[in-house]
């Protein structure tokens, strides 16, 4: 029977309700005469604390307050994909149908059309035995999701009924027998937000995941099922970062989780979606693509859930097999929001007035990344790879978010202001990013080309050396140093400007196949080895530097990717045959 107590105190997006006793925490319930959604966070005799997800003005003390029974769901199953929702699952596409363009406080909206139909097709049929996990059946969602119906976990026997055709998400598909009783299997399950979908094993991860961004792809190479997070002050590129990795990396599904970011930032993403295209299969990008909108003017609480809404709609879908990869921008609106529920529960703050559980939290949305055996019949494997951005405030990346979030993540992708004014983009700083993915992705990135580690580590060399150099160029001037220091610093300035530097809005240059990248940066060493010889034999840097050679690599990040392979073979010849003096007019 569900509870009902009455407001006995208002703290903004906190609300104590008394005569609660019997209450759990995580229970959802309905606050005041609007039935604003809430969550019970704490229990103290008959009084209950509850986090409002939405607006609390106007509540007033003595109005109802009614439990649900159960604690937070998601909703999972047909329509997910290319939905918009907001922290708490409701559906703004629905909302704007159903309401117009502003949200109204205590709309209620389903995660999921309970009107659409869906054509399901069975794999299994009457008189099998299935198990938790067991893939039953198969609907087309869209274009690129094939979405695999599962068995819900908690559920096994043996099939009574089961049918092909279409049918809503709440509609019986199928009746299965279990433990004397007959359960009815529809297409939708529910799984609790804060609660990790189990599976079979954990794996290493071993295998690229492709963002089409060339600095992390080939120096700092991010594995699927990975953790990595991406640090950066204001104007930094952080959310164009993940943009980029939201539209172009190469998983089955992406999804991008606005968290507490600004609204127009979030409209410009939601708006180039529906126009981008898929690399691989030339199909749009929304058809692989799922977006949960919480932005900066929205209620301060809904930031919370929201990550945990995404990475539990992750896991639903690498138990289906699937390589998925969850962005979130930012965990520090993140972490905000629980310094200010913090902050009026009255709890003892740590440091810099975030909560002592800070960092404990964050690793329960990381860790929920992961390469996986998935549960259930057949046998598959599936990854779910997450990767967040971190606001420091004035770039310092001694604050508490950032290094609570250094400690649990295994690649880092520093974002230099510096560079940023330079007009350096993407602006990751080589000197101070790293991957711990870089030798398990090895064996992957040999079936490109087997002198990757060699090109990697020889371009690492050449950036560290140019460091190094930097502060003597200072002091005497770049004149003073010997030749191969002042080749080293020309290399160098190629493969910043040539090969690290690649611009999100040009057609070509936005997205970097693993195959172009190499092709790219071999070509700048194999310019340094020819270049090295050259000077040995006693030609100046000076007249090397003059090579018309060196404005055609430059223009390798222009030349389309059918293109790319001919042009790097010219390329090559030429320089074999010796053009870098000839053309240099040595």
């Amino acid at each position: 029977m569900d509870i009902a107590g009455k407001i006995w105190r208002v703290s903004g997006p906190v609300v104590i309700a008394e005569d609660m006793r019997g209450s759990q925490v995580y229970e959802v319930v309905d606050v005041g005469d609007d039935r604003l959604t809430g969550e019970i966070i704490g229990l103290e005799g008959d009084k209950a604390v509850i986090q409002v997800y939405e607006d609390t003005v106007g509540l007033r003390v003595g109005e109802p307050v009614v439990g649900t029974g159960e604690i937070l769901m998601v909703e999972l199953g047909p329509g997910i994909v290319g939905n918009i929702y907001d922290g708490v699952q409701r559906s703004l596409i629905t909302m704007m149908e159903d309401i117009g363009d502003f949200l109204i406080r205590g709309t209620r909206t389903a995660a999921l059309d309970r009107e659409k139909k869906w054509h399901f097709t069975p794999t299994v049929k009457s008189g099998d035995t299935i198990q938790e996990g067991d893939i039953i059946g198969s609907v087309p969602e869209t274009g690129l999701i094939d979405h695999k119906i599962m068995v819900p976990i908690g559920i096994q026997g043996t099939i009574r009924e089961i049918s092909e055709g279409d049918f809503t998400v709440e509609e019986t598909i199928a009746i299965v027998e279990h433990d004397g009783e007959n359960k009815e299997l529809t297409l939708m399950q529910r799984w609790p937000a804060r609660k990790p979908r189990i599976y079979k094993k954990r794996f290493n991860p071993e295998n690229l995941l492709v963002t089409g961004t060339r600095i992390m792809d080939y120096l700092f190479p991010l594995a699927l099922g990975g953790k990595a997070a991406i640090p950066g002050g204001f104007g930094t590129g952080k959310t164009v970062n993940l943009q980029q990795m939201a539209r172009w990396s190469q998983t089955q599904l992406n999804i991008y989780v606005g968290c507490g970011e600004r609204g127009n930032e979030m409209a410009d993403v939601l708006y180039s979606f529906k126009k981008l295209r898929d690399p691989a299969t030339d199909r749009l990008l929304q058809e692989k693509e799922i977006f949960i909108a919480n932005t900066s003017n929205m209620p301060v609480v809904a930031r919370e859930i929201s990550i945990y809404t995404g990475i539990t709609m992750a896991e639903y879908f690498r138990d289906m097999g699937y390589d998925v990869l969850l962005v979130a921008d930012s965990t520090s609106r993140w972490a905000e929001a629980m310094r200010e529920i913090g902050a009026r529960l009255e709890e003892t703050p740590g440091e810099e007035g975030f909560p002592t559980y800070l960092g404990s939290r964050l690793a329960t949305f990381y860790e929920r990344s992961g390469r996986v055996e998935c549960i259930g019949r057949p046998s598959r494997m599936g990854s779910a790879t997450v990767i967040g951005s971190v606001s420091p405030p004035g770039a310092d990346f001694s604050e508490p978010v950032t290094q609570a979030t250094l400690r649990i993540v295994d690649a880092l992708y520093s974002l230099d202001v510096t560079l940023a004014n330079k007009r350096h983009f993407p602006t990751i700083n080589w000197l101070q990013s790293y991957s711990l993915y870089a030798d398990a992705v090895d064996k992957w990135w040999s079936k490109v080309s087997a002198d990757y580690t060699t090109v990697r580590n020889r371009t690492l060399i050449i950036l560290q050396n140019e460091a190094d150099l930097e502060e003597i160029v200072r002091l005497v001037g770049p004149e003073a140093l010997p030749e191969d220091d002042k080749l080293l610093l020309l290399v160098a300035r190629m493969i910043r400007e040539d090969f690290l530097m690649q611009s999100a809005y040009h057609p070509v240059d936005t997205y970097s196949p693993p195959e172009r990248s190499h092709l790219m940066l071999s070509t700048v060493i194999k310019f340094y080895d020819l270049a090295k010889e050259m000077a040995e034999a006693g030609t100046l840097v000076s007249d090397i530097a003059s090579s018309k050679l060196i404005p055609r690599i430059s223009r390798m990040k222009d030349i389309p990717h059918e293109e790319i392979a001919d042009y790097v073979k010219n390329l090559w010849s030429d320089m074999e045959k010796g053009m870098i003096a000839q053309e240099g007019g040595i």
